[in-house]
Parts: C-alpha cells; structure tokens; sequence
C-alpha cells in the first residue's frame, strides 16, 4: 500500500493542512485530510475496469472550514442533532451551540469538523487525532479523539473511531462523506438497500420523537432495496421536513462492539457496488437534499441537490435526552470504539 502526504496549504495561524493518497496494487485510491479527519476521494473501478471518484468533496482546503454540508468530513463531539442545544448529564445541565435551526447539530460551529486535526501515517494506514479542550462548544471534559483509516487491496475503506475523556461526558462520532457511484448526476437512480426494520420519527426540526417505527407501508422501507428517488417526493412527514431523506434508521441485530452491515448501495449504470458495516446503532441517511451553493467542488465541479447521498453510521440522534436509546455517555478510564466499513465492489 503506497501513501503519499503532500500540504494542501496553510490555515492563517500556519497550520499545515495535509492531503493523504492510499493507493493500492489495482491503483485505486483513497485521498483524505487533517481538516475534519475527512475523506476527500474514492477512486474505485466501475464494470469496465474504469476508474472514477465516487466522493463528493471540494478543489479547495479552504471550502472545508465551516461548511454547510460538512462534506467528507468527521462532525464531533456530538455528531447530528441535540434538542434546542441543551442536555443533563449527573445532574448538571450544559448547553451547546444552536446552530441549526433552534437545535445543535454536528458538535457546533467549532466542532471536530472544523478543527485542523493531528496527522500521520502509521502501520499501512493514516491517523488523525484531535484533543478537544474541556468546556470546547460547551462540553465538559477533555476528550482525546482518534480517527484511524486502512485501505486494502479489496477497495475497503476501513475507519476506526476511539476516544477518551477526563470527565464524563457524551459523545457521537461518523463520517459524514457523500456517494455517487456514478461519479456525477443525480443520486436519485441509485439503489439503496437497508438492513433496517425501524426508522425514528421526528418533528419538523429532525429530532426524533422518541420511540422507533416499523418502515412497512411506508417511503422509508429499504428493506428489499429501491431506488433512492422512487418515493423521495411522497407526501409523508419524514420527506416533507426535510426535502428528501434525512433520517436516522435502526440497525437490526445491533448489538454493542459487533459489526453489521447496515447498507448497500448500488449503480445498474456503472456497476459499483458499496456496502456499509458498521459497529454502531444507526444509520442516518441524507440525500444531499441542500447541496446546492455548497463550495466548489474538485476539478470545477458545481454541486446540485441530490449529488449524494450521506450514509452516516452513528448513535441516535438526541440521545443525551432519549434515557432508551443506547447510551452516548462516555465515562473516565473507559474507551469509546466504533468502527464503520466502506466496502467497494462492482456487479457484472
């Protein structure tokens, strides 16, 4: 496995900002950077053997910092949504930027997306680790957080989450990277496959009401795939809100620390297949539905609504306030580990 670092360029203080390339035996690729801990390509072949990115991502490091999709990028400490940027934790309530709507989203304004994170290469992979100080967007404790990334020769992107805190405190980590496996156009021809029974309703803010629903008989039933736009524009409340998919599904058979896959998406077009494994509880799904206006994309490329879709593998969202969901609570001396599999294939 070759990997090549080279800057990117430099935040105003001097910060480098480094561009990391994985690049296996058959030559495809992944490309990620120290902003975010983010995935900026995906190189993979299509049924012809020909090569494409299939990663939404920017031409410039600079369009990185603070922006509205948070492309590629690893959102923390509290990734999706927190009811009116407030929660209770031991008895003591904290507040957190609202910063989306009357809620907070993605960790703040300041959150991990947005900090330039400590890099390297190490052992056939790429490191990134990011100390977020004590109080940082209104979270108590200091917690240590590492992202860990590995190619293989089989096109898997393979991405390890660890941290740890001095205080107790809650913490919700993903990758927010978005799919085209056509490498252009609409995502709405694609194929989604869910290994998901139930999804959460929300209210019209996207925070979730509180107990699962089953899909059956409704637009949010993947269980036996469907192209991502055959139901987008029914009139139901969970794509009403949002324009399109931007809800959180359950996992069947989750069970702590044990990988599942939660997804698959295809192209009949190109014939690239990605499957989704993760360790954790859900799987929130984004249709790129407010991608336009976004930054410019790589290669002068102009974003649309509907380019890509996000497949956000993480804990529930709000769930410092839902005491049923499985806990987000990150305690001293304890280790939070999650994992989340890209795999990358191609159907005949």
């Amino acid at each position: 496995m070759a990997i090549n670092r080279k800057i990117w360029g430099r935040t105003p203080d001097g910060k480098a900002i480094y561009k990391y390339t994985l690049t296996n035996a058959s030559g495809a690729s992944v490309t990620l950077s120290n902003i975010g801990a983010a995935i900026v390509s995906v190189v993979v072949p299509d049924k012809d053997g020909k090569l494409a990115d299939v990663a939404l991502g920017y031409g410039k490091a600079e369009s990185y910092f603070g922006d509205g999709p948070c492309m590629g990028k690893c959102p923390g400490r509290f990734a999706n949504r927190i009811d009116k940027g407030k929660f209770t934790l031991d008895g003591k309530a904290y507040s957190v930027p609202v910063n989306c709507g009357p809620n907070h989203l993605h960790g703040g304004p300041e959150g991990f997306a947005n900090q330039v994170w400590e890099s390297r290469k190490r052992k056939g992979g790429v490191e990134f680790k990011y100390v977020s100080a004590d109080g940082e967007m209104g979270y108590p404790g200091q917690v240590v957080a590492v992202v860990r990334y590995e190619w293989s020769e089989e096109n898997e992107l393979r991405l390890a989450f660890s941290a740890k805190s001095d205080q107790r405190t809650v913490i919700n980590l993903t990758n927010h990277a978005y799919f085209n496996l056509n490498g252009g156009g609409s995502i709405l021809r694609q194929f989604l496959k869910l290994n998901c029974s139930e999804y959460l309703p929300t209210d019209p803010t996207l925070i979730p009401l509180g107990e699962p629903e089953a899909v059956a008989g409704t637009p949010m039933d993947f269980l036996n795939g469907k192209t991502l736009g055959r139901d987008i524009k029914k009139d139901f409340p969970a794509l009403n809100y949002g324009k399109g998919y931007d809800a959180c599904w359950v996992i069947d058979g989750y069970r702590k620390g044990q990988l599942q896959e939660a997804a698959e998406l295809w192209s009949n077009r190109s014939g690239r297949t990605l499957k989704v494994y993760t360790t954790q509880p859900g799987i929130q799904v984004y249709t790129g539905n407010w991608l336009g206006g976004c930054p410019q994309g790589k290669r002068g490329r102009i974003y649309h609504d509907y380019d890509g879709v996000a497949l956000e593998c993480q804990h529930f969202p709000d769930s410092p306030n839902q005491p049923a969901y499985p806990s987000t609570v990150l305690r001293p001396g304890k280790m939070f580990h999650e994992a989340i599999i890209y795999a990358f294939g191609v159907k005949k």
